[in-house]
């Protein structure tokens, strides 16, 4: 276990180097193989991982370049731990479920090295490596939506790629001016997130690097008005491309805010709570009327996945446990569904070709297997109790009603209009009579299929009834960096305000 997070972090990567002599009958095979070993490496972590302990595990620290304070340094803890276990299982049920035979070879290489970014980001505890794979992300999607996407991939890619990089390339000079402040502060150089937990900036240094951070999270996440890559990414992406990119890529923005922006900049973070609170809301309400309005059934979850962003980003300036906890939950249960939902729109796009709702109706009489596992993750998307998705969305909006109740009762609205698009979506396409010829010989799921999306529709189920375990690793992390925002706050309204929000009674 002494090296467990460098062999999460790489293994990937060194097995899709030996991945290019394997050859393209067998690649698949190969590329299910390593997500599988690198699946078990995260549950091992998972089991090796101790609950009653609420900072970093498995650290793992080698000076790189020591005068300038660059370091190899990675550990884990409960608000990481998770997001590390679904890179790894959604990689791998991506694969199970690919059905793209255009140049598999490098696209299941490509797809190992994404995945080997994604989980780097997660458990690097320096700001130079988390940068260095935060950007590295970029290439392997860019290439995944521009090589195997269809219409306007590249237009799509360039899209993806100039917002995120642009976003990305503010923070950089962020991350040298933090990094600078702390040599003014104490004399040497230091990169270390737990170094930078220490420094205590001056208010008006916080707002303008919250605001440089800020930037490149929201690009990611993505926030209103930032979001317009996004459609065009997953409208033009291969169903892998999707799935990953809903299931994990955006998680990493909503994972930043919380590991960064709020105990790096906590008086910063209070000042713009408002601002960000009303953005989000708009965000959730925005784009589930946008969703209402698609006719196609990808850009219909497209935009849902905005308005459930934005749920978390509620849940995350909340700034209490409820909250914290509920916005990284809602993370987990948001990249399992949004993901499965893709799968879904993938399989009948395999089929007939399209993705238009107009196209489809009486699908449940044909596909009798597949309406009900689109139902089901459609009712946890919608935040059904006791479904995956009702946790994580019922403890944002009650971690932000400690903070204000007139904004959860609009966010809360937006949910409300979630119900209506996706039962719209289920109406047109599964009820009522098959009238489209091409329709009424559809195929079934398959077995690869049915192997794919089984595993995601027990955890809906599993994880709506019984989340404890899950949330009380995250609980202990989050109380953590709750109080280090606390002992790190400046301003008097800024302590006043984080002692309100975690008390019993809430702000009045």
């Amino acid at each position: 276990m002494e090296h467990i997070l460098s062999l999460i972090v790489f293994f990937p990567l060194i097995a899709g180097l030996f991945g290019l002599v394997v050859n393209k009958e067998n690649i698949k095979t190969f590329g299910i193989a390593v997500a599988l070993v690198e699946f078990i490496f995260s549950i091992i972590l998972w089991i090796g991982f101790d609950s009653t302990n609420a900072g970093y595990q498995f650290v793992q620290y080698v000076a790189l370049i020591p005068q300038f304070g660059v370091s190899y340094y990675l550990g884990v803890d409960g608000i990481s731990l998770f997001l590390v276990v679904l890179s790894t299982l959604m990689t791998l049920i991506s694969l199970v479920g690919l059905n793209i035979k255009k140049d598999i070879k490098n696209l299941v290489i490509t797809i190992l090295f994404l995945e080997m970014t994604l989980v780097g980001v997660f458990l690097s505890l320096d700001m130079i490596l988390f940068y260095i794979f935060w950007e590295l992300s970029l290439i392997p999607m860019l290439y995944i939506i521009g090589a195997w996407g269809s219409g306007q991939r590249v237009y799509a890619a360039i899209k993806f790629f100039l917002y995120t990089f642009a976003g990305s390339a503010l923070m950089l000079v962020g991350i040298l001016y933090l990094g600078y402040q702390y040599y003014l502060a104490t004399g040497t150089w230091s990169f270390a997130v737990p170094d930078w937990y220490l420094l205590v900036l001056p208010f008006n240094t916080q707002l303008w690097l919250f605001g440089a951070f800020f930037l490149a999270f929201a690009v990611k996440v993505p926030m209103f008005p930032f979001h317009t890559w996004l459609p065009y990414a997953h409208g033009q992406a291969p169903t892998i491309g999707s799935v990953l990119l809903a299931a994990v890529m955006l998680k990493m923005g909503t994972y930043a805010f919380i590991r960064f922006s709020l105990p790096f900049f906590p008086d910063a973070s209070v000042y713009f709570l408002y601002p960000v609170a009303i953005v989000a809301t708009i965000m959730v309400i925005y784009a589930a009327m946008v969703a209402y309005a698609q006719k196609d059934m990808k850009q219909v979850i497209a935009y849902s996945s905005i308005s459930h962003m934005g749920i978390i980003i509620l849940g995350t300036f909340a700034m209490n446990a409820e909250g914290l906890t509920g916005s990284i939950f809602l993370m987990l249960s948001h990249g399992i569904v949004s993901g499965a939902l893709f799968m879904l729109v993938g399989v009948i796009y395999d089929r007939r070709h399209t993705k238009l709702m107009s196209e489809f109706g009486g699908l449940a009489t044909v596909m009798p297997r597949y309406a009900a596992i689109f139902g089901v993750l459609m009712m946890a998307a919608v935040g059904l109790p006791l479904t995956i998705g009702f946790v994580g969305e019922f403890l944002s909006l009650l971690g932000f009603y400690r903070v204000s109740w007139i904004i959860t009762l609009f966010a809360g609205s937006g949910i409300i209009l979630g119900a209506v698009y996706m039962l719209t979506l289920f109406r047109k396409s599964f009820f009522g009579k098959v009238t489209n010829e091409k329709n009424k010989n559809l195929k079934d799921l398959d077995k690869r299929e049915f192997t794919a999306l089984i595993p995601l529709v027990a955890l809906v189920v599993i994880l709506g009834v019984y989340p404890k375990p899950i949330l009380s690793t995250i609980d202990l992390s989050v109380k953590k960096m709750i109080n280090l925002m606390e002992r790190k706050a400046l301003l008097p309204d800024t302590k006043e305000f984080l002692v309100k929000v975690n008390s019993i009674g809430g702000t009045k």
